[in-house]
């Protein structure tokens, strides 16, 4: 019997796991960002397009049964490895009912309790402490069944969020409480166009760890595969001692800050410097190496992820707009009401 072929351990189904999720990212965010050059979807979009590794690695190391994901306002690359459908997530882009927040969010807000992806934020570094919340609910529960935490959670932020006084604060608080809270920083080496180099005494941030008895671990963010090792020696810990983590993943965008940033603080050479280190490149280059992928069944992923996003950007296209009642609900948290006060519940009668 022939002899299984493996990469870093891994078989061919994970590995193609992988690089589809990763596939349809790019595809996906290359279509969010023709439409909105044509003018169909608004308002901010923040693109993930460079940093696939990251959200796919960290998120394949979960158990979205039990774990939760939540992260900042460059959310679309974490909530489709988080499974959420590209057609929800297409229609939320164009402010129609059908999206994942009804069309009430946009780019910044998605939002998909059943995956277990608990949403982006438009505030920098807001989401970190709700994190926290998230983590010390599943060490409270363990706690009180006798045992470990019910599960792990997951915080993406960005550079630019680490020295907001929410980490810190957030941070500290899992280190006392042991929370099983992992943060990953996607150090994407810009935050809006200010180098993190400029606003950073410390160029190591997962040293920042050790200031909260937490691990802390430094790992590229271009290799998904070494992206997902770190991430699942973090849940591990996480699940099992209730150690709190911070995970610096160093990677780059492509695109600029949003879709309105004319990019004039970096050159081409370094966006071309860091594309020759592409997070599906480099997967595929390795397995085709590895006798694990072929000519045919690379295009083959590429055409399945284009012929999704064209789907979700045909669906998105073709989905109403909001009703105007949907403007008094969602508001608060009674769903008898449907988020809508008594009052404004019999405005619409």
């Amino acid at each position: 019997m022939a002899e299984k072929k493996t990469l870093g351990g891994h078989d061919k189904k994970f590995l193609m796991g992988l690089l589809t999720s990763m596939h349809r990212i790019r595809a996906f965010e290359e279509k969010a960002g023709q439409m909105y050059g044509l003018r169909k979807i608004g308002g901010f979009c923040h693109l993930y397009s460079g940093q696939e590794a990251v959200a796919v690695g960290v998120i394949s190391a979960l158990d979205l049964s039990t774990d939760y994901v939540l992260t900042g306002y460059r959310d679309h690359g974490h909530a489709l490895a988080c499974g959420m459908d590209p057609k929800a997530a297409m229609a939320e882009l164009y402010g129609k009912s059908t999206g994942c927040s009804k069309g009430k969010g946009g780019s910044m807000h998605f939002f998909d309790a059943g995956k277990h992806m608990l949403g982006g934020n438009g505030i920098v570094g807001a989401q970190i402490p709700v994190a926290a919340g998230v983590a010390f609910a599943q060490a409270y529960r363990g706690r009180l069944a006798g045992g470990r935490p019910t599960g792990a959670t997951v915080c993406f932020f960005g550079d630019g969020a680490i020295h907001q006084g929410a980490f810190h604060e957030a941070f500290n608080l899992a280190g006392i409480w042991k929370l099983p809270l992992i943060l990953v920083v996607e150090n994407n080496q810009w935050g809006m166009g200010t180098s993190w180099k400029k606003v950073s005494s410390n160029e190591d941030f997962s040293a920042m760890a050790g200031a909260y008895s937490a691990h802390g671990e430094a790992v590229d963010g271009m290799d998904v595969l070494a992206v997902f090792d770190a991430a699942s020696r973090a849940v591990k810990r996480a699940k099992e001692e209730g150690a709190p983590a911070l995970l610096e993943a160093r990677t780059y965008r492509y695109k600029g800050h949003s879709m309105s940033d004319p990019q004039k603080y970096r050159t081409r050479e370094e966006v071309e410097a860091y594309r020759c280190r592409d997070p599906i490149l480099l997967l595929e280059g390795r397995m085709e190496e590895a006798g694990l992928l072929s000519d045919k069944e690379k295009e083959a992923l590429r055409a399945e992820a284009e012929a999704l996003a064209e789907e979700a950007a045909a669906f998105a296209e073709a989905s109403p707009e909001p009703a105007a009642g949907e403007l008094y609900t969602d508001i608060y948290a009674d769903r008898e009401t449907g988020g809508q006060a008594p009052s404004e519940a019999s405005w619409l009668s």
